[in-house]
């Protein structure tokens, strides 16, 4: 007997028409009802519309960020850090002045999202209609690649060189991804793009070899749980290595019973946050902690549709008052990689090798130093 689904269909259900009722008649996904809208969150509630088959919602999600996207690649999106609380301190609110930026990981996610979408609706057709914009994203992240392989969080302000702007752990693991999905795409149209896996090959020899190009300008990240697994979620590391790094930081992230915190220093439970470590559990073969992580989002699903963004365990409420669409994206994608819900649930869980479009390992005197 097959084990039971680990978040029931209806639950599947009302997170997807959560995202859809946050859906703009323009195909755009914000973050809240308060607006906030960028990429890469925007793609991720896509990928969950499209587990869940709402095929025309998907549809109007990918031609949204097409029209979104900018001449050299790139999309200007709102930032989370810039984004305001209301006076009671529990909702988003409208922010008066967007705080903005070109974000390279926001860029390149459109790879994943169209190869998710593609997959998870068999339409094969969406990679065809949407790889110009995924060529394009992924050109333009690649043009902000560093000798080093890093790749820079954003891109420069004009005048600004190209090394005085930071390069963040998270962005490169996922832009790894980012640049499968795409190499993936490329293969199936029969385009060659070996500049892409050299790209992808330099980000993971920084990720590995030279750790210090990352918060090099005196920023320390290392409590960001997203910055502790995602080289695992995305495949930068496997097998041993993998479990490894989960096994190093998991006293500090994860609260027994409860899931992982976004940060250490904050007592905050974030559901989106035990969604992709649980992703990253099943990337590193550990299912049955997989299964655990998501079963305890439970006391999260919202009886309006979707999950709280998060649990603040101290005061014992959810915080802020807000249930995001890509917060429930991310909990339909794992509960689509744990009890494959749709074509493709393995897309985000197993990863091709680092060297997979490369004749040879990239040695790092040829590019990346």
């Amino acid at each position: 007997m097959s084990p039971r689904p680990i978040i029931s269909a209806l639950d599947i259900r009302a997170c997807a028409d959560r995202i859809e009722a946050l859906q703009q008649r323009d195909g755009s996904i914000p973050w809240v009802e308060a607006g906030v809208w960028d990429p890469w969150n925007h793609g991720e509630s896509a990928m969950g519309l499209a587990v869940t088959g709402r095929a025309e919602a998907v549809h109007a999600a990918l031609d949204a960020l097409a029209d979104r996207q900018e001449d050299d690649g790139g999309w200007t999106g709102e930032l989370g850090a810039g984004i305001p609380m209301d006076e009671s301190g529990e909702r988003i609110a409208p922010p008066p002045v967007p705080v903005t930026a070109r974000d390279t990981n926001f860029a390149g996610y459109a790879a994943v999202t169209v190869m998710r979408c593609a997959l998870a609706l068999d339409e094969p057709r969406l990679i065809a209609r949407h790889y110009p914009m995924v060529a394009r994203a992924m050109d333009f992240v690649a043009s902000l690649q560093t000798a080093h392989g890093d790749v820079v969080w954003r891109m420069p302000d004009p005048g600004q060189k190209l090394e005085e702007v930071d390069a963040l752990r998270a962005g490169n693991a996922s832009l790894y991804k980012s640049f499968e999905c795409g190499l993936r795409m490329a293969d199936a149209l029969g385009e060659e793009r070996p500049d892409w896996a050299h790209a992808r090959a330099g980000i993971a020899h920084a990720l590995i070899h030279t750790p210090e190009r990352f918060d090099r300008k005196g920023v320390d990240r290392s409590n960001y749980a997203m910055d502790w697994y995602y080289p695992v979620l995305t495949g930068v590391l496997t097998g041993a290595e993998a479990r490894a790094r989960l096994d190093a930081g998991w006293e500090r992230f994860v609260v027994a019973d409860l899931g992982c915190r976004c940060v250490t220093d904050e007592p905050w439970i974030t559901a989106a946050e035990t969604a992709e470590l649980a992703l990253a559990c099943l990337a590193a073969g550990r299912r049955d902690v997989a299964r655990a992580l998501v079963s305890e989002l439970a006391p999260l699903a919202a009886p309006d549709g979707g999950y709280w963004m998060g649990w603040q365990y101290e005061i014992g409420d959810v915080w802020p008052k807000e249930r995001p669409s890509w917060t429930a994206g991310a909990v339909i994608l794992a509960a689509d990689a744990l009890d494959q819900l749709s074509p493709g649930s393995d897309l985000l869980i197993r990863h091709a090798r680092r060297d997979a479009w490369l004749e040879r390992p990239l040695k790092p005197s040829e590019k990346f130093e």
